[in-house]
């Protein structure tokens, strides 16, 4: 049986899936068709219901709880793994949460930000940290730093790997977004999950579950493996800051997302329909 499949480029993704498409493990009489797309374009694609198997970003998630079942393998949970708000000058989070900014002695009022999707979790945790910020761009989340550097956007909202790079470049920490989650909630932050679509027979999506935790569970025991598939794909990382990327998004609860995991969505789902960021969801979100 061939399944339509979508992840990122990203090591993480590519290090969790590799084992699963290259047959390293046995899939149980699947194969899958492989898009790679930047996160948001994968949201978009889950609204649309095109992928059979997807990455999203649990915000995604929520409004097409209808469609797609989230499987308790692969996703992407963690403490101190958030998104960075940044900018190339300092900004003090009072000053943000006033919407004004002081640039050089020249007062920025509703200062423009970089995200890197709508619906990615990223701008979930902004708006819940800074609801008054609402001038914002949607930017492929790789080119956030450089827009920036460029002063095309007051401040950026980065993700993945640039975590790793913006301090090479000289631009400046706001916050920590994901350290604002687990202060406010002492819970992991929800990132992104993968998904089956719900059109498949149960047994299938079942199938698909227990394929992709021997993935994950090969890549852990052979983290090497992978190595010149997620070189690959990715942007031009060295080796070193690839695993760092990977040690930082794949964990305990990629394997299984488990009681704890489980909580940790739940709690950002009724986070998000108390302050009516998201809609109110009528289906089981976990595979049962």
């Amino acid at each position: 049986m061939k399944l339509t499949l979508g992840f990122s480029p990203c090591p993480n993704d590519t290090f969790i899936f590799d084992a699963l498409i290259h047959h390293k493990i046995d899939t149980e009489g699947l194969d899958f068709e492989v898009f790679y797309d930047d996160v948001e374009t994968l949201n978009q694609k889950a609204f649309r219901g095109e992928l059979d198997i997807t990455k999203l970003s649990y915000h995604a998630f929520a409004y097409i709880v209808d469609k797609y079942v989230l499987l308790d393998a692969g996703s992407a949970l963690g403490f101190g793994v958030g998104p960075m708000l940044i900018s190339d000058f300092e900004i003090s989070i009072s000053d943000l949460k006033n919407n004004k900014i002081l640039n050089r002695k020249s007062e920025i009022v509703n200062p423009l930000i970089g995200i890197p999707g709508k619906y990615t979790t990223a701008n979930f945790l902004l708006g819940l940290a800074f609801p008054e910020a609402t001038n914002k761009v949607e930017l492929v989340f790789s080119d956030i730093e450089n827009a920036v550097l460029e002063g095309r956007v007051d401040a950026g909202l980065i993700i993945h790997e640039n975590r790793f790079t913006y301090q090479d470049k000289g631009l400046k920490k706001i916050i920590d977004l994901g350290d604002y989650w687990e202060k406010e909630t002492g819970c992991a932050i929800p990132l992104g999950g993968i998904v089956a679509n719900r059109n498949l027979p149960a047994d299938v999506q079942h199938k698909i579950n227990r394929v992709l935790r021997k993935s994950v569970e090969f890549a852990f025991a052979n983290p090497k493996s992978g190595l010149e598939y997620i070189r690959e794909h990715a942007q031009e990382m060295s080796e070193e800051v690839m695993y760092k990327h990977i040690e930082l998004y794949v964990n305990k609860y990629s394997v299984d997302l488990g009681e704890e995991g489980r909580k940790a969505i739940q709690l950002m789902f009724d986070t998000a329909l108390e302050k009516g960021i998201i809609p109110a969801i009528g289906k089981d979100v976990f595979l049962t």
